[in-house]
């Protein structure tokens, strides 16, 4: 059965911040199911109370006469609350409608995508790179709560290869990525990077599964990672290779920002990981999105989702011409499966 989602942590601790969280009445989220985080088992019919930007108390058994004055009680049967959200991996504003450039990187759109991630629950989003001076001017807003929305993260602009990732055909501009084709001009970027504060580096080393024609060269991701450490910036990678990730684990990458695809991990590996303290970005839902909205799966009709959705594209994703074309490539919609371990009906069957 679909859970309803009730995505409040955000919006109401938004609504209580600064100034105005003194003197705001206490809340009383009534008969909700808390999910907290745990892991544990979630508590049914409980009650959480709210006061100014704190959560007060989680209680099942709640004394109406002992709530606090003025307290303001809103019925919230069959909703869940949960604690807010985090996107590890994303790209803010590079996507609009159906679109995919550097061109919608404005103010107007980041903050469009923001609002959407604030209604869904997410409190911090982290920009993995190809982003733009739009981005930096907003940070510092979203950073003291002034955007009243999600908060962002962000990886600067970027490090790819010359004639690699990120492909200059998915419409990037000139200033969203560097391709450094020595170590000292790698270096000389970072530096030029550091500058502009980024929370971390993003690095693009693999050739996206044979679809560009060069990967970054070991000397320079090497050369970046230690001048990104020596000025105290972490690095994360964009990856697909189990032969990669580990060479980049073992040369000090902090954060790989995707799952390895080509082959089951080893536990050799998975020591590795963690002996480093690098984290482990699966991105489990981008690789299934490549085809799952062209499957046109029953959830896809819901209003929860349905809301997100800009009108053009949710034309496209009822557009039987653009899902028969996406599903009519087989080996691409075979290969994205296997990296997921997901089978179709007949190879099942087979």
């Amino acid at each position: 059965m679909h859970i309803r989602i009730l995505a409040l942590t955000v919006a109401i601790l938004a609504l209580a911040t600064g100034a105005q969280a003194a003197h705001s009445p206490p809340i009383l989220l009534h008969d909700v199911r808390v999910i907290d985080g745990g892991g544990g088992q979630p508590l049914e019919h409980a009650d959480i109370l709210i006061k100014g930007s704190k959560i007060a108390a989680v209680d099942t058994q709640t004394d109406a006469k002992k709530l606090p004055r003025n307290t303001i009680t809103v019925n919230l049967t069959g909703k869940t609350v949960l604690p807010g959200l985090i996107s590890n991996h994303s790209h803010l504003g590079i996507t609009k409608g159906t679109t995919v450039t550097g061109n919608n990187v404005t103010r107007a759109n980041i903050l469009r995508q923001l609002r959407q991630y604030t209604a869904y629950g997410v409190t911090t989003v982290t920009s993995l790179g190809l982003n733009l001076k739009p981005f930096y001017d907003l940070q510092p807003q979203a950073h003291s709560g002034a955007t009243r929305t999600t908060d962002m993260l962000g990886a600067d602009r970027g490090f790819g290869a010359p004639n690699g990732a990120p492909p200059a055909s998915m419409g990037l501009l000139d200033t969203q990525v560097y391709r450094p084709q020595t170590p000292e001009e790698a270096r000389a970027e970072v530096r030029e990077t550091a500058q502009r504060h980024p929370d971390l580096i993003k690095i693009w080393v693999d050739d996206m599964h044979h679809t560009v024609p060069a990967k970054m060269s070991p000397e320079v991701y090497k050369a970046i990672i230690d001048e990104a450490h020596v000025n105290g910036i972490r690095v994360a990678s964009h990856v697909y290779y189990l032969e990669d990730a580990k060479l980049l684990v073992g040369d000090g990458v902090d954060i790989l920002a995707h799952g390895v695809r080509d082959t089951a991990v080893d536990p050799d590996f998975v020591k590795s990981i963690k002996a480093r303290g690098a984290w482990y970005v699966p991105t489990l839902g981008l690789d299934e999105s490549f085809y799952i909205y062209a499957e046109h799966p029953e959830w896809l009709q819901q209003p929860f989702l349905r809301r997100g959705l800009q009108p053009s594209l949710a034309a496209q994703l009822s557009d039987p011409a653009w899902r028969a074309k996406v599903l009519g490539d087989t080996k691409a919609v075979a290969a994205q499966k296997q990296s997921l371990g997901v089978s179709s009906g007949a190879e099942a069957a087979g």
